[in-house]
């Protein structure tokens, strides 16, 4: 990707939305998947599709517990999707200010 260009991954506006929602937690943090889609208000459907998309670009880690109706999913922020929006932020800035 070259300098500056807007990562596409985290450039969907609902992928942003989780990315951006879960930089707010302290380093190792996770947020429910329940919780993640109250806050963001997202079909459960929408949300189980856009994580995968950012846990297969190592940006977010999915840890699933228990099975059944007792299962919880909950999704953190990974060193990586930290620094890809961090980049994706500096990205946007250096677009703008060439405006």
């Amino acid at each position: 990707m070259p300098v500056g260009a807007l990562d596409p991954v985290i450039h969907v506006p609902a992928r942003l939305r989780i990315v951006a929602t879960l930089a707010t937690l302290p380093p190792g943090d996770a947020l429910t998947f329940t919780r993640l889609q109250e806050m963001l208000d997202l079909t459960p459907g929408n949300l189980i599709t856009h994580l995968r998309k950012l846990e297969e670009a190592g940006y977010i880690s999915v840890e699933k517990t228990g099975n059944g109706v007792a299962s919880r999913t909950s999704a953190a922020l990974t060193h990586q999707g930290r620094a890809a929006l961090d980049a994706y932020a500096a990205a946007l800035r250096d677009l703008i200010g060439g405006l």
